[in-house]
């Protein structure tokens, strides 16, 4: 299979992934990968105040998340917008077992070769968004829609 995605530095922030080939609307690009935890588990581990303004965890469902920090893949490095070209979408395990749920990362418009891939990360934190947490969590993906943070309403 010809590799259609590379990580390398991103305009954007840090490391970003980028198509080398062309990806098509509705396509899967890749499976958001990493170590299994519990919440209490990365909260014992990172916090629970979202404090650093960067993160590795992918809420999987109501008791697990993914830790990309640990055995992540390249989906780890694909930046925020907040007018994305992917979506993340949680797949859920058909016997209903909840540790073996899955995040992909679907492409929502075709992507030619060269542009970044994007996906709205939709951080909702349960701490008062603050002037000090939106600069924290500030948006630097440069689209016209951008509302300046990573955070979204608590409603």
């Amino acid at each position: 299979m010809t590799r259609r995605i590379a990580a390398r530095r991103s305009p954007i922030h840090g490391n970003g992934v980028f198509a080398v080939a062309p990806i098509k609307k509705g396509e899967e690009v890749i499976e958001y990968k990493g170590t299994l935890m519990t919440h209490a588990e990365a909260d014992v581990l990172y916090g629970d105040g979202g404090e650093t303004g960067h993160t590795f965890l992918f809420t999987l469902n109501d008791e697990y998340l993914i830790d990309a920090n640990r055995k992540g893949n390249t989906a780890r490095w694909i930046n925020h917008s907040c007018d994305p070209n992917c979506q993340a979408l949680i797949e859920e395990n058909a016997n209903g077992d909840p540790r073996k749920d899955r995040v992909l990362i679907e492409a929502i418009r075709n992507i030619k070769p060269g542009e970044e891939l994007t996906y709205d990360y939709g951080i909702t934190l349960d701490v008062p968004h603050t002037a000090r947490l939106k600069k924290l969590w500030e948006c630097r993906c440069g689209s016209k829609k951008c509302t300046g943070t990573l955070l979204k309403s608590k409603r």
